[in-house]
């Protein structure tokens, strides 16, 4: 069995609250070492090798694990796994979008059967149900890809590997190795990601892990990313322009791989000081993947808990929106007045208030922010859905957006504060909602910076040419 370690060895500050004492972890290495050369010795005394043994683990792990293909290949993987992920989940979205919609169809008409008044109808399927619809059809065909194959690569022993290819960055910026997996994990779902945080041992850093993990694009933000990189980065139509928003949305990817590593370092060297742990990894050997223990470990255990914990949020969020969409005060819904309050705030970051209002009120889950930005731009009082990415992009230009209001948004959807299903793990996990409030104002502020950043780059750009 090959073995590696990856060691945080920093020095602890002078007036940190360390978890863990200089000593201690130099003693726990000094066991490390001796136990792995002790087995050394007694192997070296009981083996005889006949011949040259080619050792395949050492020879892949030597490639898999290099300064120079280390990195391009992990991001490799990360764009082919997004690649099946965005290709196989759209024709199981729209067919599930068309049953769930047929239903609502059905659904009305039994309403009107029985003369339920409009109020009731709009609460119920306008608003809890049609947000309920969207939440699963776009939810559920991504991660039932995504996690299956995310479980894959970690019963065949690659996840290991990143880990190991990420723990210098990891060091360096003060936190856990370890912190790579549940990063990786984030990428389905950060409620996943934040409940993963259990297989760091020290507190300190699980808590940094915990309140990092929504930095990186769950898999209800990326339908809205797919769709704006589509439509504003690189067109429609022609597979250039889909190798570059694919670029585009890996591009954002790394930008919230790199706001983790700094947060992290922020917070290691501020309010959660500490010594680093001692990180020593055991690379497993590659193993063959059990492909039922994958499905059923992936469906159940990942996909339809996340699943379950994003409809109970999504119920009342829908009914709240129908709400503040059919109420009005001096002819105005309360959400056009809602954004209209929003909106200098959201031209200081490169927004509006319109999309201010639909991040917050998409709050309980990220799929729902789309439809509540357009039902808000339409004027409609229910959530709709354009049919085509080019249908989205006239719209949207129609009220005002450039390629800055894009990117901006899209950097806002990486980066701003976690789901309803987020917060609660983080307040399950933590035990504290003062935690919760933490990752929500961190995230958010985050998110504002990078978008005032790009307004102003853009601006001081635009006015040099």
């Amino acid at each position: 069995m090959l073995s590696r370690s990856a060691t945080n060895e920093t020095a602890a500050n002078s007036d940190s609250v360390a978890f863990e004492t200089p000593a201690k972890i130099r003693f726990e290495d000094e066991i490390v070492s001796a136990i792995y050369s002790h087995a050394d010795t007694i192997a070296a005394g009981v083996m005889t090798k006949r011949r040259p043994m080619v050792d395949w683990d050492d020879r892949i792990d030597d490639i898999l694990t290099s300064k120079v293909l280390g990195y391009p290949i992990m991001l490799l993987m990360l764009a082919i796994m997004l690649w099946i992920t965005i290709s196989g989940a759209n024709y199981p979205s729209e067919i599930l979008s068309k049953v769930l919609f047929h239903l609502e169809d059905k659904l009305t008409g039994l309403f009107e059967m029985y003369n339920a008044p409009d109020w009731l109808h709009g609460i119920l399927l306008s608003g809890m149900y049609r947000t309920v619809a969207w939440v699963v059809s776009v939810m559920l065909p991504p991660m039932a890809i995504f996690f299956p194959l995310f479980t894959f690569l970690e019963d065949l022993g690659y996840l290991p590997r990143v880990a190991f290819n990420l723990d210098h960055w990891f060091k360096r910026a003060g936190v856990h190795g370890k912190q790579a997996l549940t990063m990786s994990m984030g990428f389905g779902c950060n409620a996943a990601g934040v409940i993963a945080a259990r297989i760091i041992e020290s507190p300190r850093e699980r808590l940094i892990a915990i309140l990092t993990n929504s930095f990186v694009p769950c898999n209800g933000k990326f339908p809205a990313l797919i769709a704006l990189a589509s439509t504003f980065v690189g067109g429609t139509g022609t597979r250039l322009g889909t190798a570059i928003s694919a670029a585009a949305v890996v591009g954002l990817v790394l930008v919230g791989i790199s706001v983790t590593l700094l947060v992290s370092l922020i917070l290691s060297k501020t309010v959660l000081r500490g010594v680093p742990s001692t990180f020593t990894l055991e690379l497993p050997p590659y193993r063959k993947p059990q492909i039922g223990k994958i499905l059923l470990r992936s469906i159940l255990d990942r996909t339809l808990f996340v699943l379950r914990r994003a409809v109970v949020v999504a119920l009342p969020a829908g009914a709240i929106t129908w709400i503040v969409a059919n109420i009005s005060l001096g002819g105005s819904s309360l959400l056009h007045i809602a954004s209209s309050g929003l909106d200098p705030v959201g031209r200081l970051i490169g927004l509006d208030g319109a999309i201010l209002l639909a991040f917050l009120l998409g709050l309980p889950a990220n799929e729902i922010v789309i439809p509540i930005l357009l039902m808000n731009y339409l004027s409609t009082s229910a959530m709709v859905e354009l049919e085509t990415p080019a249908a989205i992009h006239e719209l949207l230009v129609s009220k005002g957006w450039t390629l800055v209001t894009a990117l901006n948004f899209m950097l806002f959807s990486v980066l701003h504060f976690p789901c309803g299903t987020t917060l609660l793990t983080i307040r399950n996990e933590t035990g504290s909602f003062k935690w919760a409030a933490v990752a929500a104002g961190m995230t958010t502020l985050a998110a504002f910076v990078a978008c005032w950043l790009v307004t102003r780059i853009a601006s001081v750009l635009g006015g040099l040419l």
